[in-house]
């Protein structure tokens, strides 16, 4: 048995078989997903806390968004807690007429766009979408997340919350989806993600 041949192949067919489930869904034109956000407050003091860090929720939150990119981290203490990050949009930021003309990245914990001409408003681009960190509840919503593609339409549910951790150190998500810039984006507990 040739092991070197094996090996090659075997990398062959992971690269083959990650680049097939990562690939991006391809959606025609038209708005996928309509609703805003919706977060909504919660009674009562209440905390999870994952990996050695105390999470104190902030408001129950529910959104219905087209994928506009994952990234996922590995290396910085924020992946400790939250390994994916999705940049979402609705309204006419799931449309794919708009989207053609609007260049997507995500790098740092952020979210850029760009676009030479506008297809719709600046102001409607920025409150219509968001890069969100994802905290996975368990293993299986950890898995789920992982398995996201640029494209899709999913349903995520969970609380916007603070991370806390014993040194200091503390991560707060954004309460409004109208702020841009550095603290504006959702730190997400989240307990269900599904395609819409």
């Amino acid at each position: 048995m040739n092991w070197p041949k094996l090996v090659f192949v075997a990398l062959i067919l992971f690269g083959a078989l990650n680049w097939w489930n990562g690939r991006e869904v391809s959606l025609p034109p038209g708005v996928v997903a309509a609703d805003l956000p919706v977060q909504s407050p919660v009674s009562g003091d209440r905390e999870f806390t994952r990996n050695g860090y105390r999470i104190r929720v902030l408001a129950r939150f529910e959104v219905s968004a087209r994928v506009l990119g994952s990234e996922h981290y590995r290396i910085d203490r924020e992946a400790q807690l939250a390994p994916v990050d999705l940049a979402l949009g609705w309204g006419r930021m799931s449309d794919t007429a708009v989207l053609e003309r609007i260049r997507i990245s995500q790098s740092g914990r952020f979210y850029f766009w760009s676009t030479d001409d506008f297809p719709i408003p600046r102001r409607e681009i920025e409150t219509s979408s968001a890069n969100m960190h994802m905290i996975p509840a368990d293993d299986r919503i950890a898995a789920a997340l992982k398995a996201v593609r640029k494209g899709q339409v999913v349903t995520i549910r969970g609380y916007l919350v603070e991370a806390l951790a014993p040194d200091g150190w503390r991560w707060r998500s954004s309460l409004t989806r109208d702020d841009t810039g550095a603290g504006a984006c959702e730190l997400i507990w989240v307990e269900f993600v599904s395609p819409a």
